[in-house]
């Protein structure tokens, strides 16, 4: 059904009976692969400018496999978010250049080179949040920007902060990772005039209830310039923080 619509749209094209920019509209929207568990949308990244993301949490070893394999086929960079060693493992069976990072459980193909953009930096408060921190900077290099990290700058030690005005004022946007109190988003915006994106973890004792309190210290940010994504989120901010590199 896939190639049966793509030769129709050609066929049209050449019999004039569809401009270029026509067929480009229906290209866009042309559905999905579908593998029974799993509905591969190979066209996102003509829509959306950068391929589907595949999520690994709670999927099998296998569909992880199955996933990866047709988007490979379509010559699409892959990156794949909370994955597992074992699925690293059995995916370089198959993928020979598919790389791991083991902090942020992360499996990245690169198929496509492109040249990298002005600069994203990557904060983390402390070196719990690290996790979060690399899945935000290993989306956001995969997607093709320069990123740059500074981890454990925290404000129970402001001055590690201060120290670094410079990075803080060359990058184009910012991504703040912070558990605890997750004050560090605000302190960073009332420094500089650059977006900042703010990812709440779920790293902290009790009362900071698994992320809820770092997440509301940040939707009430008192800086304008703070944007919020979920917690432990640092997938999306990567994301987001492309768009806005663009």
């Amino acid at each position: 059904m896939y190639e049966q619509k793509i030769k129709k749209i050609m066929e049209d094209i050449s019999n004039k009976k569809l401009s270029i920019d026509e067929a480009v509209k229906k290209l866009k929207f042309i559905p999905f692969e579908d593998l029974g568990f799993a509905k591969i949308d190979h066209h996102r990244a003509l829509r959306k400018g950068f391929p589907e993301i595949i999520f690994c949490q709670n999927k099998t070893t296998g569909q992880v496999i199955s996933i990866i394999k047709k988007l490979v086929l379509n010559n699409s960079d892959v990156i794949a978010t909370r994955a597992t060693e074992e699925m690293f493992k059995e995916i370089k069976k198959h993928v020979r250049n598919a790389q791991y990072n083991k902090i942020s459980k992360t499996i990245i193909i690169k198929k496509n080179k492109v040249a990298k953009k002005g600069k994203i930096l990557v904060l983390s408060a402390g070196t719990s949040d690290i996790p979060v921190a690399e899945e935000a900077a290993v989306v956001a290099e995969a997607m093709g920007n320069k990123v740059e990290k500074l981890y454990d700058v925290g404000v129970a030690g402001i001055h590690r902060l201060l120290s670094n005005k410079e990075k803080l004022s060359d990058a184009n946007v910012l991504i703040v990772v912070a558990g605890m109190d997750g004050v560090l988003p605000s302190v960073v915006s009332g420094l500089i005039e650059k977006p900042v994106i703010a990812v709440p973890t779920s790293i902290g004792y009790g009362a900071s209830f698994k992320g809820i309190a770092p997440l509301l210290t940040m939707l009430n940010s008192c800086s304008p310039g703070v944007v919020v994504v979920n917690i432990d989120n640092g997938f999306g901010a990567g994301y987001f923080a492309s768009m806005i590199n663009k």
